[in-house]
Formats: C-alpha cells, sequence, structure tokens
C-alpha cells in the first residue's frame, strides 16, 4: 500500500510534526514499505499455530508463596514509638 504525501501530512499532523519536503517523501516511502511488509505477514496462512503471548517458556521470578506463623500483635506494637487501640499512630501527613 503506497501512502500520499497528503496522508503523510496527515500523519506528521497528528504528531504534531513539521516535516520538510524531503522528509515527507522519505517517511512516505519507509511507511509504505511497513505497510506493505504488514500486508504481507497478513497473507500468511497462521492458523495451525496456536495463540502465544511469548515464545519464551513461561517462568516466574518469584518465591512461592508460603504461610508461616505471624508476629504477636503486641510483639510488634511494643516497638511502636505510639500506639493506640492495637495500631500504630503516626502524625497526621495532610492538612
Amino acid at each position: 500500500m503506497k501512502l500520499t504525501l497528503a496522508e503523510v501530512e496527515h500523519i506528521a499532523g497528528l504528531a504534531r510534526l513539521e516535516l520538510s519536503q524531503e522528509e515527507k517523501e522519505r517517511y512516505r516511502q519507509q511507511l509504505s514499505d511497513v505497510l506493505e511488509y504488514a500486508a504481507r505477514l497478513q497473507e500468511l496462512d497462521t492458523s495451525l499455530i496456536p495463540p502465544t503471548a511469548s515464545v519464551l517458556p513461561v517462568r516466574s521470578v518469584l518465591r512461592p508463596d508460603e504461610s508461616h506463623q505471624s508476629l504477636e500483635r503486641e510483639k510488634i506494637l511494643r516497638n511502636a514509638p505510639q500506639a493506640e487501640e492495637n495500631q500504630f499512630r503516626v502524625p497526621p501527613v495532610l492538612e
């Protein structure tokens, strides 16, 4: 699909780019090449290829979740500068 200079100017306007005539012609050719390549890819039969999100194997970099006994609230609040009603008391941050 060959783009016209008017289409390139429209795209440049949407991107708020000011292009010289030389740049418009260069971008017209480059964008046309990209669109032609995308059209060629659309012609490929991919019906036998399962959809994938990645070609790499799925692997988690996070450790597995494991439940542990939590700390006692009294022990935690014992180290707090201020505690009130079994909660940390902090100074207000908004006026």
